[in-house]
């Protein structure tokens, strides 16, 4: 980063998360946060959409996009390469809300998307482009690249000069990215965010529905632990259950 004080949380909350350089810090700098235990691992994922060696490239990817640093776990440790393969491998992936009649030709910045690909096949298309494209031009896998040679590789993903035939690279860069960030962000029982991991970066508590005991008062530090819909859902079933009289 070209500004060495400006926290990852800062970026992350003054850009809404849409900022598209990789966030990257030094690899030295990547302890847990706050000298925390590293929490238990999870159990094996079985990759619904991605073969081993495409998960372990778009890992190393969303690694380097959102990577760990003092305040807070990275991207791999949120579970986000599983939160992007289960949604790529469901209706996402389909495309199923997506309006996909043609016909499909370049226009401007302000009209937005307009190829015919789903998701999964922008993914199908671009993963193995991405993969050879980076071994022709730097003899290695891009996860067995350096860290500097990552970022150098996503850049150039990012502004185009990286040639895809099947599709742009600055497209599959750019919902890359944006997906890596929603994994991120998103409500855990989506099953990417794991431990709350992004809220707790950037103070979100989740979805609590009522803050009538606030209503009146300002100027408060609001300060709650992140809960995520499961834990709403079981509090409100909780006090929704009958009272058992005898």
């Amino acid at each position: 980063m070209s500004t060495p004080d400006l926290s990852r949380r800062g970026l992350l909350i003054a850009g809404g998360t849409a900022a598209a350089t990789p966030v990257v810090v030094p690899a030295q700098a990547q302890p847990h946060a706050h000298g925390q235990a590293p929490a238990a691992p999870p159990a094996p994922h079985v990759w619904e959409f991605f073969t081993g060696d495409e998960a372990a490239m778009v890992s190393a990817a969303m690694e380097r996009l959102i990577p760990a640093d003092p305040e807070s776990p990275g991207a791999i440790a949120a579970g986000v390469p599983e939160f992007i393969d289960r949604q790529l491998a469901g209706s996402y992936g389909t495309g199923s809300r997506l309006y996909r009649q043609g016909p499909f030709r370049e226009g401007t910045a302000e009209q937005g998307y307009q190829l015919p690909f789903t998701p999964a096949t922008l993914y199908r298309a671009a993963l193995p482009a991405f993969a050879g494209w980076t071994r022709q031009n730097y003899g290695r896998a891009f996860q067995d690249l350096d860290q500097r040679l990552q970022d150098e590789v996503l850049r150039k993903l990012e502004t185009g000069e990286a040639v895809f035939e099947a599709a742009p690279s600055s497209l599959f860069f750019e919902t890359l990215l944006a997906n890596t960030i929603e994994g991120f962000f998103s409500d855990p029982i989506h099953g990417g965010n794991r431990d709350m991991i992004g809220w707790k970066l950037v103070g979100f508590p989740g979805p609590y529905a009522g803050y009538v005991e606030l209503v009146g008062r300002h100027n408060l530090r609001f300060d709650r632990t992140p809960r995520g819909i499961a834990q709403a859902m079981a509090e409100h079933a909780h006090h929704a259950a009958p009272m058992n009289h005898r």
